[in-house]
């Protein structure tokens, strides 16, 4: 049993803690999804601490107690959603991976061609990623706790920049040879640009950043005879 369960177990046996009222359902990753508005809004806290806490603190430093803290959520409130700090990275990991891609999506719905729209997708990510540096030290160490999520997270990126290519080669914009390979090239440069140019500095523009990794995909870098 964890400290904190331990807390829990005898704050109620002291009576200190009341049972929450909102009900949830448990998802297989040990999460519980609740069933009231408030509930939902308690939830949403709960995740957004946990980036806080394990974006500061790492997985094994970061705790339970921490999280309520920074949620300003009673102890209790915390088992009602979810059932261990594993499950709220888990979830926090799909949360994430989330809201990269609807960060992004926005972008992507002004009828560019497919070499513009890769520049308006790295132009937000690299925005979205400095505003939530934490992402990366969570998704680092979900390899290790989390793979599955891991995994889903790197393969979905992948999946969303290859039908992106695919389209821009139905349209004509892209050399039929391109595919998966080089999806997955583009998503590890702007891995890559992001933890160099937005989590350790930002001495250097979104717009020339993205504008430099988009003149790489629409010329390459072989020097023309």
């Amino acid at each position: 049993m964890t400290k904190e369960r331990v807390q829990f177990a005898t704050e109620q046996r002291g009576g200190k803690v009341t049972k929450p009222a909102e009900s949830a359902t448990q998802n297989a990753d040990g999460s519980h999804m609740p069933r009231t508005q408030r509930g939902v809004r308690t939830r949403n806290a709960l995740i957004t601490a946990a980036a806080a806490e394990f974006g500061e603190k790492g997985f094994h430093e970061g705790s339970i107690t921490g999280i309520t803290q920074r949620a300003g959520v009673a102890l209790g409130s915390f088992y009602t959603y979810f059932e261990s700090k594993d499950a709220i990275f888990r979830a926090l990991v799909a949360t994430i991976s989330g809201q990269v891609r609807d960060s992004v999506a926005p972008a992507l719905a002004e009828g560019r061609n497919a070499i513009d729209t890769e520049l308006a997708a790295l132009k937000t990510f690299l925005a979205f990623a400095r505003e939530h540096r934490e992402l990366y030290r969570v998704i680092d160490e979900a390899e290790f706790i989390d793979p599955d999520g891991f995994r889903r997270h790197y393969e979905g990126a992948a999946g969303r920049i290859l039908s992106r290519l695919r389209k821009g080669v139905d349209e004509g914009a892209i050399r039929a040879d391109v595919g998966e390979i080089e999806a997955w090239a583009i998503m590890g440069m702007n891995v890559f640009l992001g933890l160099r140019f937005a989590v350790w500095e930002k001495s250097e523009s979104v717009e020339s950043i993205a504008s430099a990794a988009n003149r790489l995909l629409a010329k390459g870098i072989s020097n023309p005879k």
